[in-house]
């Protein structure tokens, strides 16, 4: 029994990829040269690698690892990100800017957005809410520079992520994990040996008949879930009803003359187009649904689109949206694909690699594993799974368009009572309901609300007991600071130039 309490002594890692080598370099931080850490991978094996825009708690990984913003930028092509931007979502001809901080700045008890909404409803406002975006006022300029820590300026308003190569990043990750002492093996996976009493796994046999054995084992496999699904059985949750689009075809573009700082996801008949700037190419994808449209149409929609600009062979990738029925059974800890799929539309893929290993290294194990870090990791990360899923549904739900089989299907399919109970506070009332720890907070949903069509049908009642406030001129000082602080910053390519200039080639 004491030795079932000692602490772990060998990790393996199947699979590389970015989910792989997210996963040593921070264990390889955390646990230090006091674990043997090896990951196996097969060159043979492609990775996904379209994984290209983030959200900004990417920062506080990289922060975590000790990275230099400057160096991460220039090895991996990468640009700056300050939000997403929607076309065509709500309707044809319309689009909204989901920014990364918030709407306006604070100067009453009661929120800017409150007010906000008082006045749009009144009709003493002419635009979008997008109008006192800091985010999204830099991001029509195509400039940049880095938020202010001084919350009283209006630079401190907004946030930041990033547009970068994944199969870049996996490789600086790898430089970096091999350097404190993460072994890599070369080889593919065939077989896992699992033990009689326990159902854990033993060990892992390579195609060359090598044997990797390890106490706990992280699954990075990808969509194949090589030991999660293929040796544990795991068994998967299918959210296509909620989440139809099945298929992305992924092509590279040319470099762009001028690098915006922000992705572009449009949407078309059968789905979604992104694009997404990075200093050496351009990433573009096309989100589709294999029920509403033939892969070679689109296929064929996503090469015209980019006409002369296409700069590689476009890829079909695969996909079921849903999650493993257990994340963490027995021994094994599935992160990245293996163990879910949410599609790209916010970015969330990367996030919840990191999620899933800082909640990994939060509840690590002894070599008892005792099944009680494993529920609560599992019930962590549903709920995570979960509250993602509902936003996303989200976009897809709240939509006038009727051009596409697509979308009449989302427009009238029933959606979680957790989300619904949401749509319902916010449409009676402009009330935002939140759980706690929701990875979108009141901004995020702010913005799709609204930028989907969903407009309260009153203000919230605190906003209209302070009549004595003089919010027009408060809105405009807004509105001015705004104004002299885009035209202050450099442009987003001359900032990347001057900052962390990428010698990366197409």
């Amino acid at each position: 029994m004491m030795a079932e309490r000692a602490p772990i002594e060998q990790v393996l890692i199947v699979g590389g990829g970015s989910a792989g080598w997210m996963t040593a370099a921070a264990m390889a931080e955390t646990l230090g040269r006091g674990v043997r850490i090896t990951l196996v991978e097969s060159e043979e094996i492609g990775t996904v690698g379209v994984g290209e825009a983030t959200i900004p708690p990417i920062r506080h990984f990289n922060q975590r690892l000790g990275i230099d913003e400057a160096t991460f930028v220039r090895e991996t092509g990468g640009s700056y990100k300050l939000g997403i931007e929607f076309v065509d979502w709500w309707k044809t001809g319309h689009s909204y800017f989901h920014p990364f901080g918030q709407h306006g700045a604070e100067f009453d008890v009661v929120p800017f957005y409150h007010y906000w909404m008082r006045e749009h409803l009144a009709g003493r406002t002419s635009g979008p809410i997008d109008d006192f975006s800091m985010g999204w006022a830099m991001a029509k300029a195509g400039k940049f520079a880095h938020p202010s820590p001084d919350r009283r300026l209006i630079q401190s308003t907004y946030d930041y992520a990033y547009h970068f190569d994944a199969t870049l990043y996996a490789r600086f990750l790898r430089r970096y994990a091999e350097a404190r002492g993460v072994t890599r093996v070369e080889g593919k996976v065939v077989d896992a040996l699992r033990d009689a009493a326990s159902g854990h796994i033993r060990s892992v046999t390579l195609d060359d008949g090598r044997v990797l054995e390890a106490e706990l084992f992280v699954d990075c496999s990808g969509f194949r879930g090589l030991l999660i699904e293929g040796a544990l059985e795991t068994g998967y949750v299918n959210w296509q009803h909620w989440l139809p689009c099945d298929r992305a075809v992924a092509a590279p573009s040319l470099r762009q003359p001028e690098i915006v700082p922000y992705t572009r996801s449009t949407a078309r008949e059968a789905g979604w187009q992104w694009r997404i700037p990075l200093q050496h190419r351009t990433g573009n994808g096309y989100v589709h649904c294999s029920q509403f449209i033939a892969e070679q149409d689109a296929v064929d929609t996503l090469t015209r689109s980019l006409g002369d600009e296409l700069a590689g062979d476009p890829r079909v990738l695969r996909f079921v949206t849903g999650y493993r029925r257990q994340f963490w059974n027995g021994n094994c800890v599935a992160i990245g694909l293996s163990a879910g799929f949410m599609e790209p539309l916010e970015s969330t893929s990367l996030h919840l690699i990191q999620y899933g290993i800082m909640r990994l290294l939060a509840l690590f194990p002894d070599k008892a594993m005792s099944p009680l870090l494993a529920r609560e990791y599992n019930a962590q990360t549903l709920v995570e799974y979960e509250r993602i899923r509902d936003f996303l549904i989200l976009h897809y739900k709240a939509t006038e368009r009727t051009d596409g089989e697509l979308w009449r299907y989302c427009a009238a399919m029933p959606i979680p009572d957790s989300l619904q109970y949401k749509i319902d506070h916010f449409r009676d009332y402009g009330t935002l309901v939140a759980e706690e720890r929701e990875l979108f907070n009141n901004p995020s949903w702010i913005a799709v609300y609204l930028g989907q069509g969903i407009v309260p049908e009153r203000a919230p009642a605190i906003a209209t007991t302070r009549a004595h406030v003089p919010v027009a001129d408060r809105f405009a000082a807004i509105a001015s600071a705004m104004r002299d602080a885009v035209e202050a910053m450099p442009e987003h390519g001359a900032f990347l130039e001057q900052h962390c200039k990428s010698t990366v080639s197409a």
